[in-house]
């Protein structure tokens, strides 16, 4: 009881930032597992897209703030630059790099995206150069919140408290309810269940999936672009975001929707949290709950055992 009551201010700062982290983490993971469900293919080039979507975001804002527009234009550009990105990446993506490789092993899957991910650096250093790119705006014009915590007090911008933690919420639920009441959602679902089935049915998997890939794309922009408010960006940040995106995604189970969510937040709450009281650990954190979840649950916490077809 000592050790929290000397730490309070800390330990709320570090679930505080462990929120809106896992908020992120959330948006990119939840794309990456939603492409696996469809195209069973691990895509690496997934971090560049939340790159891209924050370059862009960041770009547009400043743009629109060069015009004179209102601050709050600033959100018209994260939303703005989310769709650009998938619109534009993801059907070209789909189409000229994974349509050729379905069904391939997964070694040579895991080369092409990789590959894919190196190019997509190289072009974002080409457009934006590497000097950091700040654009807070967004986050600015809505102040910050003083949130008692204890006998603390601890002021936190609404955007990171709010914002971020909405959206996500708002992915989730509107994701489930997407896959399970629509007829585009069931489509994908029985094209995830049993793509040979689907097809006999009549149903047009090469849509599908490139439906699926675009909206992936669109969500790990939308990621990216929320993020761009948050922080300065420099080359190298989808690199790091999809490998924490790899480690959410294998905690919890591939194709897992839901999983991702609480494993998001888990493993942001942890990475948090270390950051404060163990920062040597910063880095490691969250794939030491990952390979701790894998030892006991090979097949993540909420993923089931497939019955192999031969």
């Amino acid at each position: 009881m000592a050790w929290f009551a000397e730490n309070s201010l800390l330990l709320g700062l570090a679930l505080l930032d462990g929120l809106a982290y896992a908020a992120l983490v959330f948006m990119v993971a939840v794309g990456l597992n939603l492409v696996f469900g469809v195209l069973r293919i691990v895509n690496v080039a997934h971090g560049s897209l939340f790159a891209i979507g924050a370059y862009t975001a960041a770009s547009l804002g400043l743009f629109f703030a060069s015009r004179g527009l209102p601050p709050w234009a600033g959100y018209a550009a994260l939303i703005l630059a989310a769709c650009l990105v998938g619109a534009v990446l993801g059907p070209l993506i789909e189409r000229l790099v994974l349509r050729r490789i379905y069904g391939q092993e997964e070694v040579l899957q895991l080369l092409v995206t990789f590959a894919l991910f190196m190019i997509l650096e190289d072009v974002q250093k080409l457009v934006w150069g590497v000097q950091p790119i700040s654009q807070d705006l967004p986050m600015k014009v809505l102040g910050t919140v003083d949130v008692p915590f204890g006998e603390d007090v601890i002021p936190f911008t609404i955007y990171q408290l709010f914002v971020l933690p909405g959206v996500a919420v708002a992915v989730l639920a509107g994701l489930a309810w997407f896959l399970r009441r629509t007829l585009t959602g069931r489509v994908i679902v029985a094209v995830t269940t049993d793509k040979e089935a689907a097809m006999a049915m009549g149903i047009d998997a090469a849509k599908v999936t490139l439906l699926t890939f675009t909206f992936g794309a669109g969500l790990a922009a939308l990621g990216g672009a929320l993020a761009s408010p948050t922080t300065s960006l420099v080359p190298g940040i989808g690199a790091q975001t999809i490998v924490l995106s790899f480690a959410v995604v294998a905690t919890a189970g591939l194709g897992q929707i839901e999983g991702a969510a609480l494993t998001s937040l888990l493993i942001g709450l942890g990475r948090s949290v270390a950051v404060y009281f163990a920062p040597e650990f910063e880095v490691v954190v969250p794939y030491i709950i990952m390979v701790a979840v894998l030892l006991v649950r090979p097949q993540g916490l909420f993923g089931v055992l497939e019955t192999r077809r031969v």
